[in-house]
């Protein structure tokens, strides 16, 4: 699909498997949502800029390579979003953070939003989107909409779980931003949720109903 990329490594196959099983503890699933979240933050910024810098090594001068521009922003959508940062962070622990407090309303499937809060030169920075699943697609279009009338002009979006209605509708609305994700599953049942899918990703996260 255009414009989407499918990251196929064991171990993010392997991690995913994990926690699509039912009985993986709530302990076990959000150990994993931080490795797999990790793994997937480091294909999101396979193609950062570099510039050169002069350096000394212990034993002489060098170039060598640091990230150009400023710093990334990570953009999760609350809540199941914060979990998913937590390994990014670990990767790209200079990183800014916006959140997104968005919930997806039971019956008409649309995104409310309760909460934003951003750095104030989104224009000037990569704003990485993330959150566990991409169903319907709705919030993702409301949170890349907010992001972008605060200025935001260069956006990624990350995600475990992707389906084809939910990334035609972003592609539809946003054409020019890129997706990750670690699957693109078949379908969506009558509530919105993916399937075959690993359930709701907030409350296998903390532990809710």
């Amino acid at each position: 699909m255009e414009n989407v990329t499918t990251v196929a490594h064991p171990l993010v196959q392997h991690k995913l498997t994990l926690m699509r099983d039912k009985t993986t503890s709530t302990k076990g699933f959000r150990q994993l949502l931080r490795e797999i979240a990790l793994l997937l933050c480091y294909e999101v910024t396979r193609d950062l800029s570099l510039d050169p810098v002069q350096i000394e090594t212990p034993l002489m001068p060098m170039q060598a390579q640091m990230l150009a521009g400023k710093k990334l922003v990570f953009a999760p959508i609350l809540r199941a979003g914060m979990g998913f940062i937590e390994g990014m962070l670990d990767l790209v622990p200079s990183a800014r953070v916006a959140h997104i407090g968005l919930y997806r309303d039971p019956d008409s499937l649309t995104a409310v939003e309760y909460y934003f809060k951003a750095p104030s030169d989104l224009s000037e920075r990569l704003v990485i989107v993330v959150d566990p699943m991409l169903a319907t697609g709705n919030t993702a279009v409301a949170a890349v909409d907010r992001l972008k009338e605060h200025g935001a002009s260069e956006l990624r979006f990350v995600c475990l779980l992707a389906t084809p209605v939910g990334l035609a509708n972003l592609h539809r609305h946003h054409p020019e931003v890129r997706v990750w994700t670690a699957a693109v599953d078949e379908t969506l049942n009558d509530h919105g949720y993916i399937l075959p899918g690993l359930g709701d990703a907030g409350d296998r996260l903390y532990g809710t109903r």
